[in-house]
C-alpha cells in the first residue's frame, strides 16, 4: 500500500487555496498540483470540485488539431 501523503487529512487552509488556483491558472496536471502540494490527485481534484475550480486545460485545441 503507498504511503499516504504529509497533508493527508489536514485541513485546506486559505494559503492552500490561493496556491491551487494559481497552479490551475497556470494549467498544471492535477498529478502535479498534488505532488507539489503533498496531497493525493484524488483530493486535489475534489476541493477543486468543491470551490469551483476548473482543472481542464486551457488554450489546448481538442483531438490534437493543429491549425492550418
Amino acid at each position: 500500500m503507498a504511503k499516504p501523503p504529509s497533508n493527508h487529512g489536514k485541513q485546506w487552509t486559505s494559503d492552500d487555496l490561493s496556491k491551487l488556483k494559481q497552479l490551475a491558472k497556470e494549467n498544471t496536471p492535477t498529478r502535479v498540483i498534488g505532488l507539489k502540494m503533498q496531497r493525493t490527485p484524488d483530493a486535489v481534484a475534489q476541493k477543486a470540485s468543491t470551490e469551483n475550480i476548473s482543472l481542464k486545460p486551457t488554450n489546448q485545441s481538442p483531438y490534437n488539431r493543429s491549425k492550418p
